[in-house]
């Protein structure tokens, strides 16, 4: 898979794409990532991408001239998607998407945005990785790139976890593990994982999945059209494991 990168600070995307499961994925030839500088395409001696915008307000804009130029001089795999807060919420299904796509491109953004030119005569798509407002579109690249390349069949070693993780197949969070030691500080692993009942531990598994995504994530259980009666009559009986959250006073 082709991935190209269109930003103002490469080193950053290519310095964290080179490491651990992103690292070998490109070392193993499953992925072609290209970093783009933008910068390189301004033609001022100042090699000037920025200017003030039209109408005033606070901030730059990104010119549209050299990310066209680096655009068009690249040819990039498309879709070729902005990064910004204003576009579609990143989903594992739109990471899905994109990792059954062959290619793809991303154009960070940087000061207070892009000309409008480019969202509307260049790029295909805008992404947006969290109602959060950052200082560039490096770290969501970053994200973007992770969460395709992980799905690509060959890059896991383990083929069954993008099926059973958070939302994957079953559309729920995926449920609270635990390794080794068997008791840490007084506080035990779960009995039924001990005792190796495969079938008992699925099913409480999926349970404790079913129980974490009620509490944390109802938009999800919504998404699957609710409970099913099954599922209704598995949760009163579910066995209580805590999920600590960072506001502990307000429902979730």
């Amino acid at each position: 898979m082709r991935i190209d990168v269109f930003t103002l600070f490469p080193g950053v995307v290519d310095g964290f794409c080179s490491q651990s499961l992103l690292g070998r994925a490109r070392e193993n030839g499953q992925v072609d990532l290209r970093c783009h500088d933008i910068r390189d395409h301004a033609t001022d001696v100042h090699r000037t991408v920025d200017d003030s915008p039209f109408g005033g307000g606070a901030g730059m804009l990104m010119r549209p001239e050299p990310i066209f130029a680096a655009v068009e001089a690249a040819d990039p795999p498309r879709p070729l998607i902005l990064l910004g807060p204003g576009g579609e919420p990143f989903t594992q299904a739109i990471a899905q998407k994109l990792a059954g796509a062959g290619g793809f491109s991303l154009l960070c953004g940087r000061y207070e945005g892009v000309d409008h030119r480019v969202r509307e005569h260049l790029v295909d798509h805008e992404i947006s990785v969290g109602d959060v407002v950052l200082a560039g579109g490096e770290v969501a690249a970053c994200m973007v790139i992770e969460a395709v390349t992980r799905l690509i069949p060959g890059v896991m070693g383990n083929a069954v976890s993008p099926v059973t993780e958070s939302f994957g197949a079953a559309g729920l969070l995926e449920e609270p593990q635990w390794t080794r030691p068997a008791e840490f500080r007084g506080w035990e692993v779960p009995e039924v994982l001990r005792g190796g009942d495969h079938g008992r531990i699925e099913k409480w598994r999926f349970v404790q999945a079913l129980r974490r995504t009620v509490l944390r994530r109802p938009d999800l259980i919504r998404a699957r059209g609710g409970l099913s009666e099954k599922e209704k009559t598995l949760l009163e009986g579910a066995e209580d494991v805590s999920y600590p959250s960072l506001f502990a006073d307000e429902a979730p």
